[in-house]
């Protein structure tokens, strides 16, 4: 309705310029708002006022103008007023918005669905967490991003790839192979000299018992560097098999798993850096090897290759989305965690080298998570092991409660994550407080079928003219809104839209069940409301499955 009315505004500027003589061109951009108070209607634009310089008169007179261009243009506006210095006010019709609920009804699960995608590859990179010990909560923040992305994209038209980057090479997975071998020493009674570098968690400890019971005592008299490189490898893959499995349970699931070690494995790093050395791109100075990432907007330019003859983490990330862009993906989105924003720069350096349009790659940057317990910080430390990882907090507070509220800020801004108020059964727990607006609905389209003997909903047009409360007014106007709130959070990559959505949605419904009754003797009002609430259940559900949370029927 929002975009009708804008062109309908455009429209009538269009036509107040041509009578004046004056450019269209010029014309600013109409954009309308909703007011703060419904005595200045539905709808409001200060298009006038914007456009006072352009007819050299002043803003009221302008919205005279424009308005005498749109009286009894549109059937759906009950009247149109102009207040203070020139806004232009709409006051919308009750019967405007009853199409939504047959809209709502006929589409059912597909309402909001759309087709901006066309088919489009994208591939979405989330979590790729280092395979060095578990994922905590702050990769649980990441995981929910990537993951709702991917649905509200694929919700969209998009063909979409989930995908996880294992980081199954370089110096971290060698401290890990270490860490679980002075482990496995220890445990063989010989005397360790521990290291503060290497990781020091409860499972380090696990993973060096199964080795040993796996490979007895043998392993302790092999050579230091083969037993460093059979341990991490081992652990490795035992703590990847438990993030597929904490991530299955947080209802994450990638469709593809790509290994870095591959990128060696297979001459693609070394093929990267000898094709943009060829090119110029890549440079020798003191031994090492460098990427002119200056020429592409970074702050400097960084190694690939060290004097040692070692290779950078840089690249094999070279290496990585060269892979991509060789897949002929449409758009690219990488989902990084904060701590990452050095290297936004650097990776655009690369799309750039390698002739790409730098609208086809988005990065995403999570900012952190405070896990708190009553308002009480839980101490978060990867290498000392004193950290609450994902699994816990899912086995604490269940995967909806996380999965929704990781998604009650934007992102890009700080959250904190209290333990004990996801677990709360009241409206201060947001998933609750949406979740019991479908269950509280489901149970009201229960009593009508055992009490009304209503197993069809069926209002007809006089019923659906008495929807007329405000309370059901708003109801509809947000209902409208869905389809392109879903359009708008795909375009901008904000799932969060969805959560807030839901939560104003959930607000509005509390405030009509509380002011009116929805099943009555009045079967034709009944049959009306039943009509807007299952309507209402139905974007409440669609909306926590974009989200991947449950729509319970009972709570």
């Amino acid at each position: 309705m929002k975009k009708q009315l804008i062109t309908f505004i455009e429209n009538a500027l269009k036509r107040a310029c041509e009578d004046l003589g004056i450019s269209k061109d010029q014309s600013p951009q109409v954009g309308i708002e909703e007011p703060n108070h419904k005595i200045h209607g539905d709808f409001s634009t200060n298009i006038a006022m914007m456009s006072a310089k352009l007819f050299k008169m002043s803003p009221r007179k302008v919205a005279e103008i424009l308005k005498s261009h749109l009286d009894n243009q549109i059937d759906w506006i009950e009247k149109i007023d102009i207040a203070g210095p020139g806004f232009i006010n709409f006051f919308i019709k009750p019967t405007a918005w009853y199409p939504v609920l047959h809209d709502i009804h006929q589409k059912n699960n597909d309402y909001g669905r759309c087709d901006i995608g066309k088919d489009k590859i994208v591939q979405v990179e989330f979590v790729s967490a280092n395979p060095t010990g578990p994922l905590h909560v702050g990769h649980g923040r990441g995981a929910a991003v990537g993951d709702i992305i991917g649905n509200i994209l694929s919700f969209c038209g998009y063909k979409v790839i989930k995908e996880y980057y294992i980081n199954d090479s370089g110096r971290q997975i060698k401290t890990l192979g270490r860490s679980v071998y002075l482990r496995m020493l220890d445990l063989l009674g010989r005397t360790v000299d521990f290291p503060e570098d290497c990781y020091q968690g409860d499972y380090i400890l696990d993973i060096a018992k199964d080795i040993l019971q796996s490979k007895g005592k043998e392993l302790g008299e092999w050579d230091t560097e083969k037993a460093i490189v059979y341990c991490s490898r081992v652990a490795a893959d035992v703590i990847l098999d438990g993030i597929r499995t904490d991530l299955r349970q947080f209802g994450v699931i990638h469709d593809t798993w790509f290994s870095e070690q591959t990128l060696y494995d297979e001459g693609k790093v070394d093929a990267a850096i000898i094709s943009f050395k060829n090119k110029g791109i890549v440079y020798e100075h003191d031994g090492a090897l460098w990427f002119k990432t200056t020429d592409y907007g970074d702050e400097k330019d960084r190694v690939v290759v060290r004097a040692n003859g070692l290779t950078t983490y840089f690249a094999s990330d070279i290496a990585y989305h060269k892979d991509k862009v060789d897949r002929g993906l449409d758009w690219i989105i990488d989902i990084w965690g904060a701590d990452h924003h050095g290297y936004v720069e650097r990776i655009q350096s690369v799309m750039k080298a390698l002739d790409v349009d730098i609208q086809r790659l988005d990065i995403i940057l999570i900012q952190l998570v405070s896990l708190l317990r009553n308002g009480e910080p839980v101490a978060m430390s990867t290498r000392s092991g004193e950290f609450v990882t994902l699994k816990q907090v899912i086995d604490e507070v269940g995967t909806d409660a996380a999965r929704f509220i990781f998604l009650t800020r934007h992102y890009d801004s700080h959250l904190d994550f209290d333990l004990e108020l996801a677990k709360k059964q009241t409206n201060d727990n947001p998933v609750y407080y949406v979740q019991y607006v479908h269950a509280r609905i489901s149970s009201i389209l229960t009593k009508a079928e055992a009490e009304k003997g209503i197993t069809t909903i069926q209002p007809s047009d006089s019923g659906l003219e008495r929807l007329t409360a405000a309370e059901e007014i708003d109801l509809m106007k947000r209902l409208v809104e869905f389809p392109e709130l879903i359009k708008l959070s795909a375009q901008m990559k904000e799932p969060h839209r969805i959560t807030f959505f839901l939560m104003d949605v959930a607000s509005l419904f509390h405030a009509y069940y509380n002011q009116h009754r929805i099943l009555s003797d009045d079967i034709e009002l009944t049959h009306a409301r039943l009509y807007l609430v299952s309507a209402i259940r139905t974007v409440i559900r669609n909306g926590l499955t974009l989200l991947g949370v449950s729509s319970p029927h009972k709570m």
